[in-house]
């Protein structure tokens, strides 16, 4: 018992020194001189995704604030009313620019939101499996097994084929695809983990399950979860992009950069390029910089670099 309780307060201790080690991550995160780049790109993109009423000069999607003469401007050409459009504008007279400033709000919520909600499904459903094990654990893996089975882009068209266009259903449809990744992961963690001594010591002291599960064992298991959880938002924005380029994700009232990039298309080859190009560029920008990131917290959360 003494033994049991010198490893759980040895833990409370490491607990206790929360202040240094987020200190000492921030230094190892910094430490590449990418990551300064990463986190500027991403900064900027999340700033333009906030303050994107105040940045862009119309409602792209407000009905009233369009102008259909003021279609297929190109870049820096006057407007009928002598207003300038930066980016130019699409054939229905919305500014790309503003159309940019606005997708990008949603294809950051359907990110988020969707690699969130994933994340914490697939976690509890791998950390039950890993830590019960039995037939829990083959049931759940079984799901999981033949979840991944399907590319996900598939698993996503089946889902809105059901569901129908919008915003939220693109984020259901993205869940129900991406929450088993999430699951195999913390399944694999959770077997490692249940094993080590401070968990016998957690048992010994007749701890609940429940205080176990969310106390001792997910923090342990949360490192490779981050990682993951950080490039899923981002594979998240580009499947976004690719279910509405294709027209099923968001609706046509809905900004998106895929709805961007699509309603620019069919002009591709008759030299109107701005009109898919700059929502192309905004939406590569989008992921490089959460890539990045990703790849940060890969090197820095590895325990061979630690």
């Amino acid at each position: 018992m003494e033994n049991s309780n010198s490893t759980l307060s040895s833990v409370e201790q490491k607990r206790s020194a929360n202040p240094s080690e987020i200190h000492r991550f921030i230094k190892r995160f910094f430490k590449a001189p990418s990551a300064y780049l990463s986190v500027c790109l991403l900064t900027i993109v999340l700033l333009a995704a906030i303050f994107a009423p105040l940045l862009a000069p119309q409602n792209p999607y407000d009905l009233t604030q369009l102008n259909i003469l003021n279609n297929k401007l190109a870049p820096g050409e006057l407007a009928f009313d002598g207003s300038s459009y930066v980016l130019g504008t699409d054939g229905q007279g919305r500014g790309i620019w503003s159309g940019i400033l606005y997708g990008l709000r949603t294809s950051l919520l359907v990110g988020v939101l969707s690699a969130f909600a994933a994340a914490t499904i697939g976690t509890l459903a791998g950390l039950a499996a890993g830590f019960f094990g039995g037939r829990l654990e083959t049931l759940i893996m079984r799901i999981v097994d033949l979840q991944l089975s399907f590319p996900t882009i598939l698993m996503a068209l089946m889902m809105l084929a059901v569901l129908g266009q919008g915003v939220m259903n693109v984020v259901i449809a993205l869940i129900i695809a991406e929450w088993a990744v999430y699951a195999r992961t913390s399944r694999g963690s959770a077997l490692v983990e249940r094993e080590k001594e401070y968990i016998e010591a957690a048992r010994c002291l007749n701890l609940s399950t429940p205080h176990i599960l969310f106390r001792h064992l997910l923090p342990n298991c949360l490192p490779p979860l981050i990682v993951i959880a950080t490039m899923q938002i981002a594979r998240a924005i580009g499947l976004e992009a690719t279910l509405s380029f294709l027209g099923l994700g968001a609706s046509v009232t809905e900004p998106s950069l895929g709805m961007l990039i699509s309603n620019g298309y069919q002009y591709m080859l008759s030299g109107l390029y701005w009109i898919s190009f700059y929502p192309g560029i905004a939406l590569l920008i989008t992921i490089v910089a959460i890539n990045l990131v990703g790849d940060r917290f890969r090197d820095v959360l590895n325990p061979r670099t630690l």
